[in-house]
């Protein structure tokens, strides 16, 4: 706390000292009150503008400062000033002094609570942006909620002073108007309790509540008004519809079908989306041929001579395929009929908001209504507009398995995870690859330490980095393929035989029909939907790359629980997504996983933190295996054990966060991780060691002379 806070908290001291040793508590009573009110009216009558300002000054004073005895003071006003002045002194002193008081708050407190707390405000002060007038007012309403309380809590938020004051003022008018007018029949009260009647405060807590009945019935009103234009079916073929068998619509259908719900799941391409057929599965089978390779090469280093290795690339496919043809079963049709899901090929499109239109791939159609439906059509990667691309032949992450021999120079668009995966594979593989990147770093999500390590990583398997580089165009010149680009040295030409484009992946939100249904999209051609993944008709849900800005599989199995819950539950309950502790990784090598902040992100949002770093270079296990390369980084809550966010860069990172998620989602400190027993030598033990690494961060310097000087004493 700086100087100013310090005197500042020293000089309300000061106030609330000499408020209760001069008896100030004793003359907000009510007994001291109806004594004193004829002098009080003689006083009024004698100085009437003195009075008034002296009145709203004390009251300004009381309420600022949290003084019990606001109440007192706002009958005082109504007994000396009569209703309508006393209304108008009151209202406005109540609401300057809860301002004053929330600014107070904001001032002392709300960069330590922030330090302290971290990211648990970032969705507090989210909903206060959204609809904080809104709590304020209806927390105003009921004079239940202590108004000081109001005050603190508000301040710690980011709250327009504007704002707060105007909600203020209206929600705490009536009231205001009740004790003041009931200060106006003084005599007729014997105790405060007279004044809030249980039926008056009840009816106080039914306006507290009017805001969110209002609500309620605005949204169904809502609802309504968008279906009235449809005929709702009397009678639906299905409890849960599902468009897209990707991950997300996969577990939609399996939660729908072992509730025993009638369950309809409409896929147009290939069961198991982009993750089986031409993601997840294939490129980590690719990398794993990859590293194989890479291991042949380093084989020297274990004392073992092999030749050089032979890249049959036709087997290499194989693999990849096998791969995928052994998954398969899993996301298969013969599966999700088993479980009782009706699994239908085709492309669906909505035509009322409860019915799809279903084109079959065998050309017939059908109608199927469902009393609700979730839409987890998925993404697709995304080609930008270059002159010339059309002419070349670009590859994504959909069609480069399509590939048909090794290409010799490989020219990879975008150094994102895909990007960077795929180009250190072709590299190990043996192609020439060439990355082009229009930011200065790799995985530019992520720390510079991170983009160093997977920067040298890549230069050592041979790939040529163009960072802060930006394609312009491609051409074909005399045979050859060009892509034209422009860095601060210039601008280059870069020959090469098949180009990858990996910069991202947008929404299938085409040909659905949502718009017709007044279900809006946003830049990005996403829908905008609640926080339940809703739509404006609330029994149409969304989840996966379709609707995310987490466009990972096990982020789209974790929507869509909540999708397909959501509409089953669908006018009876639902249950906000929860997106506190999403994990994710790059399957580099060495690879990158990381869960909540990184420093960058800490950094961006203001949040103090401290962080422990241990290095793989110490680690047993990983000097045994020759992986000793990379670190495990742990952002701390100041003085804390409360984990902020962890980085993992080396082998297995993707397997070691686990631990980290699991301590983050059940609110797990660091010393609970140095306490729990890790198996020796195992990789697992660099999450004990950074833990270790923080406790002896903890222990200050004058604990430490303290303990020699005690052991010292016990040895003599």
């Amino acid at each position: 706390m700086n100087r100013s806070r310090i005197l500042l908290v020293a000089l309300i001291g000061a106030l609330l000292f000499l408020f209760w040793a001069l008896g100030g508590a004793e003359l907000l009573t009510l007994e001291r009150l109806q004594a004193e009110r004829a002098a009080l009216l003689n006083y009024r009558d004698a100085n009437p503008f003195f009075s008034s300002a002296l009145f709203f000054t004390l009251y300004v004073a009381v309420t600022a400062l949290s003084i019990p005895g606001a109440a007192i003071m706002t009958l005082a006003g109504g007994a000396t000033f009569g209703l309508v002045w006393g209304v108008v002194l009151i209202s406005f002193a109540s609401t300057l002094g809860a301002t004053l008081a929330m600014l107070l708050a904001r001032y002392l407190a709300s960069d330590w609570v922030r330090q302290r707390f971290g990211t648990r405000f970032k969705q507090l002060d989210s909903g206060i942006e959204r609809e904080g007038p809104f709590y304020l007012f209806s927390l105003r309403l009921i004079p239940a909620v202590p108004f000081f309380l109001i005050n603190v809590v508000m301040g710690l938020t980011k709250i327009r002073i504007a704002t707060y004051w105007w909600v203020s003022q209206l929600g705490m008018l009536p009231a205001t108007i009740v004790y003041v007018n009931a200060g106006t029949e003084l005599a007729q009260i014997s105790q405060l309790s007279d004044i809030l009647s249980p039926s008056l405060l009840g009816a106080f807590v039914l306006l507290g509540l009017f805001p969110w009945i209002a609500r309620i019935v605005l949204a169904w009103s809502k609802r309504r008004q968008l279906a009235r234009q449809w005929q709702k079916p009397t009678q639906f073929d299905n409890n849960l519809l599902v468009i897209g068998a990707g991950s997300g619509g996969l577990v939609s259908a399996y939660i729908a079908a072992a509730t025993k719900a009638k369950v309809t799941l409409i896929e147009r391409h290939q069961m198991g989306g982009d993750c089986l057929n031409t993601g997840c599965v294939p490129s980590k089978a690719l990398l794993r041929c990859a590293r194989q390779a890479k291991m042949i090469n380093q084989s020297g280093r274990f004392g073992i001579t092999v030749a050089e290795p032979q890249i049959d690339f036709a087997a290499v496919k194989r693999y990849v395929q096998n791969a995928i043809s052994r998954i398969e079963p899993h996301d298969s049709v013969e599966r999700y009929t088993g479980l009782g899901v009706d699994v239908i090929q085709g492309s669906a499109r909505l035509v009322t908001p409860w019915e799809v239109e279903v084109t079959k791939n065998d050309g017939s159609s059908e109608r199927i209504s469902s009393r609700s439906i979730v839409i987890a059509t998925g993404a697709r990667p995304r080609v930008p507009e270059l002159p010339g691309i059309e002419h070349v032949d670009a590859l994504t992450s959909d069609t480069i398995w399509g590939l048909a021999a090794l290409p010799k120079r490989l020219l990879v668009i975008g150094g994102g995870p895909i990007g960077c995966e795929l180009a250190q594979a072709f590299a190990r593989l043996g192609s020439q690859v060439i990355l082009v990147q229009r930011q200065a770093g790799l995985l530019p999500r992520e720390d510079q330490d991170v983009q160093a390590l997977a920067q040298a990583a890549l230069l050592d398997d041979g790939v040529e980095l163009h960072l802060a580089t930006q394609a312009l165009s491609f051409e074909n010149r005399d045979g050859s393929k060009l892509l034209l680009a422009e860095s601060a040295a210039g601008e280059v030409e870069i020959p090469f035989d098949e180009v990858l484009v990996a910069l991202g992946r947008q929404p299938n939100t085409e040909n659905l029909g949502l718009e017709a249904l007044g279900i809006s999209l946003d830049a990005q051609q996403r829908p905008i939907l609640d926080a339940y993944q809703a739509s404006p008709l609330s029994h149409i849900y969304f989840c996966g790359d379709v609707m995310s800005d987490y466009q990972f599989t096990h982020v789209a199995s974790h929507q869509a629980w909540y999708a397909s819950v959501n509409g089953l539950l669908d006018g009876l309950w639902r249950f906000k997504t929860d997106y506190r502790v999403i994990p994710w990784a790059t399957f580099t090598d060495p690879e990158v996983a990381r869960v909540g902040l990184s420093e960058t992100d800490a950094k961006a949002q203001g949040i103090a933190y401290d962080v422990s770093t241990y290095s793989l270079e110490e680690l047993d296990r990983a000097i045994a295996d020759g992986e000793n390369h990379g670190f495990v980084k742990v952002l701390t809550v100041p003085g804390k054990d409360r984990i902020l966010g962890v980085t993992i860069v080396g082998s297995h990172s993707a397997e070691l966060i686990a631990e980290f998620v699991m301590a983050m989602k059940h609110n797990l400190g660091l010393n609970k991780v140095l306490g729990t027993i890790h198996i020796y030598p195992t990789y697992a033990e660099a999450n004990k060691y950074v833990a270790g690494v923080w406790k002896r961060s903890q222990v200050s310097a004058r604990v430490m002379a303290w303990l020699v000087k005690f052991q010292r004493w016990r040895r003599s």
